[in-house]
């Protein structure tokens, strides 16, 4: 468990909270007030605290703001006596992570304790991503900082450097080809090659070929020697598209290079010998196409040492707004033509949409957006008439943003069954945000 720092001017309730937390494993640290914690945590440097919001030398909100200059990622929850929608607010605007009432339910301080250890090592871990590659800001898979995406960062943080085979789950356009790229630039591989090959673009006949590569004269219009593509990746990383698309026999010859490295080209005797690690991505569902007897159960565990998920577009709230925006920027960039925003009408529609073909089919919407445009603002007749497709009525009808928020909550609520922690992760705002939306919107469950 990580460390944490408890702050609060009562000495019994300060001793009670760090007696609780050290018996949960936590190594705690305490101060007295603002100034003593800023002292304390200079040398402590806690990942997590926990703070009265009324003390004599400063208040709670100072101190979550003066905490969070000295550590951006610390996860800060605020304890008060005193709870008030205005302060509630306050606290989550300044970054606090959570925000409980005293008496202090113990269980619930502990359940949220563990969610904000967890938050602390994402937002870590995504910043040391981004750090270690420059130009993730410009990589628009990348882009967006919803729990989805930043649990995606986080994963490829952690499985890069190691050399376990990768797994890429997720539909056609959601970045698994340029997550498998990253994946192979984070890696000690990176000084040697990348090579990727869709099963799906061939034919069984000519699969084989292009893996392992053959002899001249090993069949029909084989004029000459090809290498193949894992001849090619030795010492890299291959990357295999749409792997549930590979025939069973492939399966098998894919499964001996795994297994042991080797495998002969078409038409020859000899064995070869290769070092590449394994990177594959999948839109169809393995699990059940090992239950119709299409895909080998055995490759399935090589393959799948470790899998990560990319979510599709529609599951990332606010990123679809920050990933139009990027577009726009460079669609117009490119183009030449000084748009420089997208009206409300506009973003109510993109944000409404359900994208089936995700990233790739939003860079073509604005793209195609931008080229109609005449204006200095992106408006929704700029759109294509697709983008008005949809159940939701608020497709077809001028409607506010704040309208269009609260039919959207209120639509997620109904879909996760009220429940709050599934509705904010899909939104990609904090629980207390959530409830805050619901009281400001009047939402009831029966909506």
């Amino acid at each position: 468990m990580p460390k944490i720092l408890i702050v609060d001017d009562e000495t019994a309730q300060r001793e009670m909270l760090a007696g609780f937390l050290k018996k949960q494993g936590f190594e705690v640290a305490t101060a007295s007030g603002g100034r003593d914690a800023l002292g304390r945590n200079a040398d402590f440097f806690a990942p997590l605290a926990v703070t009265d919001m009324k003390m004599p030398d400063m208040d709670g909100l100072e101190l979550l703001s003066k905490l969070r200059e000295a550590n951006p990622f610390i996860q800060v929850i605020m304890l008060t006596a005193y709870g008030t929608v205005e302060t509630a607010v306050e606290a989550m605007r300044r970054g606090a992570f959570g925000y409980l009432t005293k008496p202090v339910n113990l269980e619930e301080l502990l359940i949220n304790l563990k969610k904000a250890a967890e938050q602390n090592r994402l937002v870590t871990e995504n910043d040391l991503l981004r750090r270690t590659m420059s130009d993730m800001a410009d990589i628009p898979e990348m882009i967006g900082d919803s729990p989805e995406m930043m649990k995606v960062r986080s994963l490829i943080s952690r499985v890069a450097p190691s050399d376990s085979s990768v797994l890429l789950n997720g539909p056609s356009g959601s970045g698994k080809g340029l997550v498998a790229q990253i994946i192979h630039q984070l890696s000690t591989r990176r000084e040697s090659s990348f090579v990727q090959l869709n099963c799906a673009a061939f034919p069984e006949t000519l699969l084989e070929s292009e893996l392992f590569g053959h002899e001249k004269g090993a069949f029909t219009g084989a004029d000459k020697k090809r290498v193949g593509r894992f001849e090619l990746a030795d010492g890299g990383s291959i990357f295999l598209d749409e792997i549930g698309d590979m025939p069973p026999p492939m399966q098998a010859k894919l499964l001996r290079v795994l297994e042991d490295g080797s495998f002969e080209p078409l038409g020859s005797e000899r064995s070869k010998k290769v070092d590449v690690r394994l990177i594959s991505a999948t839109n169809r569902n393995l699990e059940k196409l090992i239950e119709d007897g299409k895909f080998r159960q055995d490759l399935y565990f090589r393959i799948n040492t470790v899998s990560l998920e990319m979510p599709p577009l529609a599951r990332r709230g606010g990123d679809i707004m920050e990933l139009a925006e990027h577009f726009l920027q460079r669609c117009a960039r490119k183009m030449n033509k000084d748009i420089r925003e997208i009206s409300d009408e506009a973003a109510a529609r993109l944000m409404a949409y359900d994208w089936p073909g995700n990233i790739r089919e939003l860079q073509n919407v604005i793209e195609r957006a931008v080229v109609l445009s005449a204006d200095r603002v992106l408006r929704a007749e700029d759109l294509p008439g697709i983008v008005e497709v949809g159940e939701a009525p608020a497709h077809l009808r001028k409607i506010s943003l704040s309208d269009l928020e609260k039919e959207h909550i209120a639509a997620v609520l109904r879909a996760e069954e009220w429940n709050m922690q599934k509705t904010a992760d899909i939104l990609g705002i904090h629980r207390n945000t959530l409830r805050q939306k619901i009281k400001d919107y009047n939402l009831e469950p029966d909506d």
